[in-house]
Formats: C-alpha cells, structure tokens, sequence
C-alpha cells in the first residue's frame, strides 16, 4: 500500500462519518501553532513577521489538546514557528496520540537529532544486541559523536523516565526541505541546514521513525531539481513528500520587501506559473510517494479546477482560531465553532477562474485546495475510485542510491560552493594582508557563528555512501 492501512481507513472513516451525517464543514487536519518562535528566517515565510509582537508567546500545553479534541481532526500537523523550541513538545506530541490522532511534526531539522538521541538514551538496553547494533551504526555513519553515545549508554533515571517522541505508524517528522543543498540553504538563509536535515532523516529511519518532506516550490526552482529532490530523499528511504506552490500572501509579501528589499513578484509563483512548474505531478505521484490526492495533482497540473475548502485544514495558534486560512488573517475567533459560523466563506478563493477574493488570486495552496480533492468538492465521475485507487493501491519502489545522485544533493557548501565563499575568501585574503584572524561575516554582515560549519553534531565531516535502512522502533 502507498500509505499506511490503519492511518487511510482512519482518514476515510472520518469523511465517511460526516458525509452521511451531512455535516457541511469538518475538520480534515488541524494546523496547530504552539508558537511563532524559530531559529531559522527563511525566505519566503511570513509569520516572524506577522506575529512579530508575540514572538515570546506560547500556547499553554492543556489549550493545545483542547484545541485538537474542539475540532477533532484526525490528523494534527504542528507547525509554527519551529515546534521543536516548544517545551512541551513531547508532552503535546504524546496527548495527541493518546487522543487517537495522526500527527506530523512540522520541523526545518535542526533540533531532530537532539530529540532523538534523548528518545534512544530512554529505551536503550545494553542487554539488547540490536540496541547496540544501532548505536554502533550511529555512530559508523557520524549522526552522533562518541560523547552522544556515552551518554546513551550511561543515561541515568531522570534520562530514563523523560517523556520523549518515540517511532509509532502514528507519528511522521515532517522535514523542510525545499530544494537540493544550494538551493534550500539559499532559503532557509543558512549555510549547513541541508546537510542537517539529511542526517536527522538518516537517523530517523535507522531508528524506526516514519519520516516525509515537505517542499515549497517558488517562481525560481528549477523542476529538475525538485525531481532530484524526490529521488535523493527516496533513496534515503522517506515515507513520502508533500509539495505546495509558494503563495505571495500579504505576511510574507510584506517580509520579503521591509527585511530582505526584494521584490515578492520575483519570488512567488502566480496561478500559471504553478500550473507549468507543476505540469509532471501526476508523473511524479506515480513514480514517488506523494502525500494528497491526485485530484489535487490535477489541479496543480491545471488540468481542471477546484473550489477552496479552507475551513477542512483550520489554524490554531496563540490569537485562537486564524481565519479564513493559514496564510491569511482576517480575525481570529475563540472557538472553532464560532469561526465556522461567522467567516463568509464564499468571499474567498478561485471560482471558475475569478478570484472572489484579490488576495487569493495566485492561490493553489495545498491547506486550501488538497482537501478539496478528498471531500469531492466540484466532483468528477469517477474521481472517488482515483483516490481510492491511489491511496490504497502499491508504494512506489524507493529510488536508487548512486554516487552521482550523491553529489547532485550535496551541490553546496559542500563543494565550496556555499552562499558566503565569496565573502569569506574575501574576508580571508583581506586578514591575511593585515595580520590578523579571518572572521566570516553572516548574510546580514555580522559574524555568524554557524558559516563554515554545519548544524547540530559531527560538524564538518562527509556524510559516508547511505546503507541498506533497518529500523530499530520499539
């Protein structure tokens, strides 16, 4: 099966139950925000910006769960911000799964590895020869260092009884990935962030964890490397990829020209620019495990049109319930029941090729327009048995891994080839004529503490040719 048995039916088992309840609106996913705060500022995204002035804030641990259990959406994605700045990441991450949930945990990477050594350092066994096994091959592959391990292996009772993110059919790492090493580097506006996110997904599968990536293509991403994208990460062994147009919404618009000077009109796609960037999604969907329906691939293709159905993928974040969509903000309500009742939902979106809304002109965002496809908004005959068929039918075999495919991802920082060479040559034959040490300056021309090296452990050296993955799982 392409996706999970129990996680399909339990999708479809909610839609079905509504459907013959009549309800007229229901939650498919719960985008839930527990806060703003992160440690990257990429391009392209808005909500540094639009909630600048709460930045601090975080949603209490117990509102979180309610928020889930108020809509009751099968499946809860947390996002933000970076979720895993969250303190009770764990414990939310938990609740949520005692509530019967699916949950993807949103994240740009950089903190997995962390969490995943304190989930190991929880269950491991030195009795148990697959536990060393594993940590031995952690440690063969560089994802931990030998102080790490030690620490797993001498872990005391407070690192034994910590709540922490364990694997489950139930629970995906969601990666940020948007392009091969150059071009995602370039976004997420730091050098090392790509190499990190390739070895937290290595260690997640040798582990056990289900993992999939999350890619937002924009008006300068080239089609070819999104589909060495697909292929790099499915050698690696992800369980599937979501992809969505990038979307010139007002947040990010307003970041793009106040912090970065740039133009939005050269960075956002419009609604044909989406539909040519995408022309080959119903290729790739056959050929890799893309997350949502092929009715939505369609769409993206252009070849038929769909009504948004933004109300099926509600936010919840520190203001309450965000309407109409995740990317814009007209108000934010107490309740989802009052948010459902108040919004005029058909103010927005695209209908049939007028926009009713000016601000959603360009949209053909998948928190919009995915759920669409499984609800049967603007139906077409037979587009039921094509979900069914692509949801339940075979998984795609997973790419080769080669050499080549190797050094296509790592295009880079890794072969001197980062965003700052320049200026650090720069800075370097400057220092060396007046005797002193070559400091690095960042994008922003302060020192960065991070150019030159990479994020999270083994800093620096060559991720060594990928191995057969076995996962550990408990």
């Amino acid at each position: 099966m392409r996706f999970p048995l129990a996680l399909s039916l339990k999708i479809a088992g909610h839609i079905l139950k509504h459907k013959l309840r009549k309800t007229p609106k229901f939650a498919l996913v719960l985008q839930l925000e527990p806060l703003h705060t992160c440690n990257l500022t990429c391009t392209g995204c808005g909500r540094i910006r639009e909630y600048s002035t709460s930045l601090k804030d975080m949603v209490p641990l117990e509102r979180c769960l309610a928020a889930a259990a108020e809509c009751d959406a099968p499946m809860v994605s947390i996002c933000g911000g970076e979720p895993l700045i969250y303190p009770k990441i764990e414990e939310l991450v938990q609740g949520l799964l005692a509530q019967g949930r699916i949950v993807y945990i949103c994240t740009n990477g950089v903190f997995m590895r962390k969490k995943m050594r304190e989930y190991f350092a929880a269950v491991f066994d030195p009795s148990v020869p697959s536990h060393q096994a594993t940590l031995q091959r952690l440690l063969t592959e560089n994802l931990i260092t030998e102080k790490e391990a030690d620490a797993i292996r001498h872990a005391d009772a407070a690192a034994k009884s910590r709540v922490v993110i364990r694997p489950t059919q139930w629970l995906y790492w969601n990666v940020h990935i948007d392009g091969l090493e150059y071009t995602h580097d370039l976004i997420v506006e730091r050098e090392g962030v790509f190499r990190e996110c390739v070895a937290a997904v290595r260690m997640a599968k040798i582990l056990g964890y289900q993992v999939a990536t999350n890619t937002t293509v924009y008006r300068e991403t080239d089609v070819q490397e999104i589909e060495d994208m697909f292929r790099y990460f499915s050698a690696l062994g992800v369980d599937g990829h979501t992809i969505s147009p990038g979307y010139d919404y007002d947040a990010a618009k307003k970041d793009m020209v106040k912090r970065l000077g740039k133009d939005p009109k050269d960075f956002f796609l419009t609604r044909e620019m989406t539909r040519q960037k995408f022309a080959k999604i119903l290729d790739w969907g056959r050929q890799f495990t893309i997350f949502g329906t092929p009715v939505y691939q369609e769409f993206l293709a252009g070849k038929r049109e769909l009504t948004c159905t933004a109300w099926a993928i509600p936010t919840y974040n520190i203001r309450g319930w965000k309407a109409p969509c995740y990317l814009m903000t007209d108000a934010h309500y107490p309740t989802y029941a009052e948010m459902l009742e108040k919004v005029d939902w058909d103010k927005y979106g695209v209908v049939n090729g007028v926009a009713r809304d000016p601000r959603c002109e360009n949209c053909m965002v998948h928190c919009g327009y995915d759920p669409s496809g499984a609800l049967g908004t603007n139906y077409q005959r037979g587009d039921h048995w094509k979900n069914f068929k692509y949801n339940f039918g075979p998984r795609p075999k997973p790419h080769p891994w080669s050499p080549e495919l190797e050094r296509r991802a790592f295009n880079g920082v890794s072969v001197g080839r980062g965003h700052l060479a320049q200026a650090r040559a720069a800075v370097a034959a400057a220092s060396v004529v007046a005797g002193a040490p070559a400091g690095v300056p960042s994008h922003n021309g302060e020192l960065h503490p991070h150019v030159g090296t990479f994020c999270g452990t083994g800093e620096g050296a060559r991720l060594p040719a990928r191995q057969p993955q076995t996962g550990h799982g408990e």
